[in-house]
Parts: C-alpha cells; structure tokens; sequence
C-alpha cells in the first residue's frame, strides 16, 4: 500500500431507532408570556369593579390586550380552568 492512501474502512449502520419525540404525543404549545398578565390585570380589575361578572371582564381584558380568546381559554383549562385560578373553588 503507498504512503498516501487510507485503508478503508467499511461501517455497518444499524437501522433507525425511533427517538422519544417521535413516539412520545405532541406537546402543548407554548403559552404567550402575557397570558399570566392578563390573569393579573383580570385580578386587579375584579378587585376594583364591583359591577360585570369575572367572564366579562376577562373578555374586556383580552380583548385590551389584543390576545385570541380561544387560544387563553384552552391555556387556561391546562392550568386548572378560570374558577379554581379566581379561587371560585374546584379541585
């Protein structure tokens, strides 16, 4: 063999092993940063305003804030739903 060529070598690969992200169900998407702001300022407003029901004033909070409805409540029902979140009970 001269001095400037390699051996070569022969590599057997295994075949591909599904990796846990491909078996494991998708994730649930990340929460918007201001979702726990929202829930902040719907406290504070429950505090302050006596009149309107907490879903009215969640709605006017988001709808403030410009943050899709539906997308906090499905957040929301992950975290516990919106009565065990304003200490309306549950368990």
């Amino acid at each position: 063999m001269n001095r400037r060529q390699r051996a070569k070598t022969v590599i057997e690969l295994e075949p591909r092993r599904a990796t846990s992200t491909e078996t494991s169900p998708p994730r649930a998407v990340e929460p918007d940063p201001l979702y726990g702001v929202a829930l902040l300022k719907t406290a504070l407003e429950l505090k302050r305003r006596k009149d309107g029901t907490p879903e009215e004033i969640l709605r006017g909070v988001l709808a403030r804030m410009r943050l899709s409805e539906d997308e906090f409540r499905a957040w929301l029902s992950q975290q516990g739903g919106l009565a065990r979140l304003l200490g309306g009970g549950g368990t």
